[in-house]
């Protein structure tokens, strides 16, 4: 029931940007609890999932591979990278630390998951700052990736935040997506990019993955619940983590919602030519 209610009013206009910082900073004052670095639905194979992690990712496996399947496709040695909505850093420090870009960026606009993000992802090349999707704090051509993933559904507009990714992005620069929405939004949503003036490069239907992911990770998300969330707000972060019978699992399950990753590039003048 607060879950529902938490959804509903957050679609309303100036609503929607304020309940979701308040959430998410709730969630990084719940610390940096048994290594939980990420806040997102993550991505599995049926044949066995093969991407060789140090020892101490290993528990993040899943989620961690969400982030691999979205960069997999360039090579990021060198560039300069902004993750927006980077959430508890995880993600931000697993592409640091796996794909040696010279500098990344993890921008969010919870303070309090910018703290946390601070405080348990320390290392040369990388930092964490306060700032909004929709306005982002870089100027026009200084980025040469921008990833985001599983945030974008949180934004009052999602065309006003990519027309941003476009404009912060080189020439030739690349944006790495992935989200899921309802299956009925499919086509306003492919519209916002194809008017953003970023060219698609690859879609990728993922929702096998995703919720083969939901049910591997099942039994951890419900510990991490019953530890350290309180009991009256467990069924509302039971539906949020995408737990089994939740209705985003059903909503997987169902094909009422759908996720999906995508590559775009911002294409360079002579390329145009």
């Amino acid at each position: 029931m607060i879950s529902r209610l938490f959804i509903a009013v957050s679609t309303l206009p100036g609503m929607k940007k304020l309940l979701w910082r308040g959430l998410y900073g709730y969630l990084a004052e719940l610390g940096h609890a048994d290594g939980w670095s990420f806040m997102n639905y993550g991505f599995a194979k049926a044949e066995g999932d093969g991407i060789p992690l140090a020892p101490t990712d290993e528990t993040n496996r899943h989620w961690i591979q969400l982030y691999d399947h979205v960069v997999d496709s360039l090579d990021l040695a060198g560039k300069d990278v902004l993750e927006v909505g980077c959430g508890r850093g995880g993600g931000a420090s697993f592409i640091k630390r796996y794909r040696r870009p010279k500098h990344i960026v993890g921008l969010d606009l919870s303070a309090n998951a910018v703290a946390l993000c601070r405080k348990t992802h320390s290392m040369d090349g990388l930092e964490f700052r306060v700032g909004d999707a929709e306005k982002l704090p870089f100027g026009d051509n200084s980025i040469d990736v921008v990833v985001n993933v599983e945030s974008s559904h949180c934004y009052p507009s999602f065309a006003t935040f990519i027309a941003e990714v476009r404009r912060v992005l080189r020439p030739g620069g690349h944006f790495f997506y992935a989200d899921f929405r309802n299956i009925d939004s499919v086509p306003a949503w492919r519209e916002d990019m194809r008017s953003s003036g970023l060219t698609l490069v690859r879609e990728n239907d993922i929702t096998t993955n995703v919720l083969l992911a939901l049910d591997r990770d099942n039994e951890r998300k419900e510990t991490l619940i019953q530890s350290f969330v309180p009991k009256v707000f467990r069924p509302s972060f039971s539906d949020f983590a995408g737990m089994r019978g939740s209705a985003v699992y059903e909503g997987f399950r169902s094909g009422n919602l759908v996720y999906r990753s995508f590559v775009l590039r911002k294409v360079e003048q002579m390329d145009m030519q």
